[in-house]
């Protein structure tokens, strides 16, 4: 290549002369051709003449002299257009001797990939990555992480929603959430009550929705009930003086502790878990409400699954000066009944044997700490402090409920 090249002039006299890059036949820069497109006419190239044959008496240096109206070619190395090195021809130019059939680019093809083109390489990109070892460990992984995900959201938004508000006894509750409760009792007008701990004692105004004035009875305050209880101890077999002091004990709280709203059918329970309604023992309920003989449990002395409590009351209120014992229809322990009970039916004693007494004290133990009686957690947490073992909470729930639904009808 380059000066080394020579070329040879006819038969009679060779003429040793370097290779000239061809210029252009108008002298100008070459325009760059356009592809051509389908269904056009070719493009003619420009003809260039060969070079004419030198003149036989010219001397071995000089040129041969061009066509009259043809550039002169350059020297090599002159200031011409086109220097040696600029002969290799552009893209374009190669493009249109081709054939003139343009060539894509990669990138503008992909501009111009459909979706549905795009969507099929990337599951097939996915597939072979799942193919690799990498794939095979790392898809498992996001699949399951995407599971424990959507279960700790549906964990998060959904079971608040469907539970409700949580309950208080972690573990005690079962599935059952509060007992049914029946029908208020009739509004009977109150006596002045004393022993009330802590709360302002009725002044005799009727409860909210009473439409006569206050009539107070002459004898025991729960006989104001009497009509009602009649008609619900012939539905629930619980003896008409025990349904008067528990409906009694429900209506003296919903004036004094209104956020409790204990039902009757509460207490009801746990007097018929804890003694049969004053029936334990022999005993009897009396009309004025006290059990006879009084109903006194078995000394706590630890033994026969019992708990252990040594005498605290020096033997006062259960005759024992060794353990104390249980008391009453309502099965208070002295401590309790010193720091709880009241005098319900006004006659200045509070008497642990006195059913009045007995059920409105469990009532004010129920409702200690602001608990509400109708949410699930407040009312096993109340059951469980009056006696802290599930088979008897269990127990009181059942009765409960059936209480509440054989007299729901009843007015």
């Amino acid at each position: 290549m380059g000066d080394t090249r020579r070329v040879v002039d006819g038969e009679r006299r060779a003429t040793a002369r370097p290779l000239r890059p061809a210029a252009p036949p108008d002298g100008g820069a070459p325009a760059v051709p356009r592809p051509r497109r389908p269904g056009a006419e070719p493009i003619e190239k420009p003809q260039i003449k060969p070079d004419a044959e030198p003149d036989a008496d010219a001397e071995p240096d000089e040129k041969p002299q061009p066509e009259p109206g043809a550039k002169a070619d350059a020297e090599p190395g002159s200031g011409g257009d086109e220097q040696p090195d600029s002969a290799p021809e552009t893209k374009a130019e190669a493009a249109a001797e081709s054939g003139g059939r343009r060539r894509r680019m990669p990138f503008a093809h992909a501009v111009r990939t459909r979706p549905r083109q795009l969507t099929v390489g990337a599951a097939r990109a996915t597939r072979a990555w799942s193919r690799r070892p990498g794939g095979r460990t790392t898809l498992p992984a996001l699949f399951l992480l995407a599971l424990v995900a959507a279960a700790t959201t549906a964990g998060a938004v959904v079971v608040p929603a469907a539970v409700g508000r949580p309950e208080t006894v972690a573990g005690a509750t079962p599935s059952q959430s509060v007992p049914q409760t029946a029908a208020a009792p009739a509004t009977p007008p109150l006596p002045e009550l004393t022993g009330l701990p802590g709360t302002a004692a009725p002044t005799g105004t009727p409860l909210p929705g009473a439409t006569t004035a206050p009539v107070l009875p002459t004898g025991r305050p729960a006989d104001a009930l009497t009509g009602w209880a009649q008609r619900v101890s012939a539905v629930t077999g619980v003896p008409v003086v025990a349904l008067q002091a528990y409906a009694y004990a429900e209506l003296v709280l919903a004036q004094t502790n209104r956020g409790c709203q204990l039902s009757w059918t509460t207490l009801a329970a746990i007097g018929y878990v804890e003694s049969r309604h004053g029936a334990a023992n022999g005993a009897t309920l009396q009309a004025d409400g006290r059990a006879l003989p009084e109903i006194k449990g078995e000394p706590l002395d630890g033994q026969g699954g019992r708990s252990r409590i040594l005498d605290t009351d020096q033997g006062l209120l259960d005759g024992d000066r060794v353990h104390d014992r249980a008391l009453g229809p309502m099965q208070f322990i002295p401590t309790t009944w010193q720091e709880i009970g009241a005098d319900a039916d006004a006659d200045g004693v509070k008497n642990p044997h006195d059913i009045d007494d007995a059920a409105l004290a469990a009532g004010l133990y129920l409702c200690k700490g602001g608990r509400n009686m109708t949410i699930p957690g407040d009312w096993w947490g109340a059951i469980l402090s009056y006696n802290d073992v599930r088979r008897y909470a269990q127990a009181v729930f059942d009765k409960a409920d059936e209480y509440g639904r054989l007299s729901r009808n009843v007015r």
